[in-house]
């Protein structure tokens, strides 16, 4: 090849590269159609709450609030659309990016006193009304994760951007306002206070504060980005301590949404390797009686600042060797994130029915906002609480019974009892069993009949049907 084959593809190369990089500037330019002045007064027109915003905030918490107690998405996404609290967000991620002191101070009152109007309004609304169901949509607000933090971001780029645009795009405006769903939280919040659960305020309160704040903070960014010019102050001095005093707040700003972001994430990566590790040990575990490992009610806590736990339940009545466990143990010291957490199997069986059935119950109420949507999961778990349920309550004062039977049959000179679990691979049941011993002189006739009549005596005793009678001779 000679030289200046060499140089023509060299040429052609480099005019490839600079045409794909040229394609992807004007693909991805936001600065050359950005309306600098229309933006500017489109946000600080969004600012002020009075007169007709404030009616249109009480409107849309309402209809949140009645949305999310008859559990209809569709109420809850048109209180979305028409909720206001978008607009002291954008003014206060735009007033840091432009060092303008007075809208941030205009912004931050409005923004505080709409999201207290709508905690109070929907207080009352839940204290007032009679129906309070945890219905899925509320629940669904009180546990939020990474994938909050990356919504509420990227929705506020998107927001600013169409803010921005010369000829401002309307359905992505809407469409942020249903992607992070500032009302649902507030009126979630409203609703954990008028049942006095804190532990669903906080929840909630935190989903809030994420997607404020990270919408704030790509405001910030993107107004950055596009060179907005900054506040002017005639005195010098004045200027440079509102600059100063934005950029304090900025960082501010940036502080907990950093350690939001980084809490959020721990947490979740703390999950997905739990995860992963119970798909490798107890999810491939061959039982081979009637046990029963579910995954969707094993217990998760990240625990901040204490050590994680991860806590499964094996239902039925196999138990699964010690050894075995161990050796899970062991392999989930091969997971950084989870050699600190510690690690409990609870297994049920028929000696600690009545334990079995009171974990259930409270992972049953400590799940229920995971659960309260997925009406399977639901069954099967009530199916299961039944079960213990029936089993817990065969639990027989024996003693008192000894006593009664000393006086009602005194041929009787041994008693045992135990439960028995049977199946036609159909059902199962619990059977109630009682073992006896007869006086050795008694005939076999007086024997059965002694036996028939303590059969019936204690069905009738216990109420219940399933009792089965062994005589031992």
């Amino acid at each position: 090849m000679t030289t200046n084959q060499e140089n023509h593809i060299k040429q052609n190369a480099k005019g490839f590269v600079q045409s794909i990089l040229v394609f992807l500037k004007e693909l991805l330019d936001i600065r050359t159609n950005t309306d600098m002045q229309a933006t500017r007064d489109s946000i600080i027109a969004d600012i002020p709450f009075k007169g007709h915003t404030s009616w249109i905030l009480i409107s849309s918490i309402f209809i949140a609030s009645i949305g999310l107690n008859a559990n209809s998405t569709a109420v809850v996404i048109g209180a979305m659309l028409i909720s206001p609290l978008m607009g002291p967000i954008l003014g206060l991620g735009f007033s840091l990016a432009t060092n303008d002191i007075d809208l941030l101070n205009r912004s931050l009152k409005n923004f505080l006193v709409m999201v207290g109007l709508s905690v109070v309004t929907a207080y009352l609304f839940f204290a007032l009304f009679p129906l309070r169901d945890e219905s899925s949509e509320l629940l669904a607000r009180v546990r939020p994760d990474i994938r909050d933090v990356l919504i509420g971001f990227f929705g506020g780029v998107a927001l600013v951007v169409a803010r921005a645009k010369r000829g401002t795009i309307a359905s992505v405006i809407f469409g942020v306002a249903i992607a992070t769903a500032l009302m649902p939280p507030l009126c979630t919040v409203g609703f954990s206070l008028a049942i006095s659960n804190w532990s669903y305020a906080l929840g909630a309160l935190y989903l809030f504060l994420i997607n404020t704040i990270f919408i704030a903070l790509a405001t910030f960014v993107v107004i950055k980005y596009l060179k907005f010019p900054m506040e002017r102050y005639a005195n010098s001095s004045r200027r440079r301590l509102i600059s100063r005093i934005a950029y304090i707040l900025s960082i501010v700003v940036m502080i907990p949404a950093t350690y939001i972001f980084y809490g959020v994430l721990q947490e979740s990566l703390f999950k997905r390797d739990a995860q992963q590790f119970l798909k490798e040990t107890i999810e491939l575990y061959p039982f081979e009686g009637n046990g029963v490992y579910r995954r969707d009610f094993s217990t998760l806590n990240f625990n901040r600042g204490q050590a994680p736990e991860i806590s499964v339940m094996v239902l039925g009545d196999e138990v699964i060797p010690q050894e075995v466990i161990n050796t899970w143990k062991v392999k989930q010291q091969q997971y950084a994130r989870l050699q600190d957490a510690s690690f409990q199997v609870l297994q049920g069986n028929q000696e600690d029915s009545e334990a079995q059935f009171n974990y259930v119950m409270e992972l049953y109420e400590s799940k229920k906002s995971e659960l309260v949507s997925k009406d399977r999961q639901i069954q099967l778990l009530e199916q299961e609480l039944a079960r213990l349920s029936r089993s817990g309550s065969l639990q027989l004062p024996f003693e008192q019974i000894k006593s009664e039977l000393v006086l009602t049959f005194p041929e009787l000179i041994n008693l045992s009892y135990g439960a028995k679990i049977q199946t036609d691979f159909a059902r199962q049941d619990t059977l109630q069993v009682f073992e006896v011993q007869w006086l050795g002189e008694l005939d076999p006739s007086r024997k059965s009949e002694l036996s028939t009549r303590l059969e019936a005596w204690l069905k009738t005793r216990l109420q219940q049907k399933n009792v089965v009678l062994e005589v031992k001779d």
